[in-house]
This record gives C-alpha cells, sequence and structure tokens, in this order.
C-alpha cells in the first residue's frame, strides 16, 4: 500500500492492487476510510466518516488531484 502522503490527519494512499481501475486514491483517519475518484472528482464509497468530514476529505482531494494523479501514473506505469 503505496502512501502519497499526509495532510493533516489523513493517509492517502493506493492499494497495488488498483491497477485495473480508474485512477483514485483510498484516504483513511482512526478507523473511518473513504475512497475517491480523481477523474472525474467523486466520492466512490465511505466508511466511517460523517457527511461533513467526507466533504471536506474530497475537497482536499481536488486540492491535491495533480498531485495524486501524478502519483498514480508513476506507481501503476513503474
Amino acid at each position: 500500500m503505496p502512501t502519497v502522503g499526509w495532510i493533516g490527519p489523513y493517509r492517502f494512499f493506493f492499494f497495488a492492487s488498483d491497477r485495473d481501475e480508474p485512477p483514485h486514491v483510498h484516504v483513511e483517519r482512526d478507523g473511518a476510510a473513504a475512497k475517491v475518484w480523481l477523474s472525474p472528482l467523486r466520492l466512490a464509497a465511505n466508511w466511517g466518516f460523517t457527511p461533513r468530514e467526507a466533504f471536506r476529505v474530497v475537497r482536499i482531494v481536488d486540492s491535491n488531484r495533480a498531485r495524486f494523479l501524478e502519483a498514480w501514473h508513476e506507481f501503476f506505469t513503474s
């Protein structure tokens, strides 16, 4: 599970087995997790974040989308 980075209390990462899916990032904090598609930006799944915090997570992903897409393509094309 390559970690793309930490932003505040959130860890952003990929699963190596996600190669056949569209670009996305997983997010976790304190037992809650989410999956966010990068293009188009969309919350794909939410396991334990309140709706308000899930919205905050999506905003953070949006602000860092270029970085996450670059990390995705670098990891999965290597």
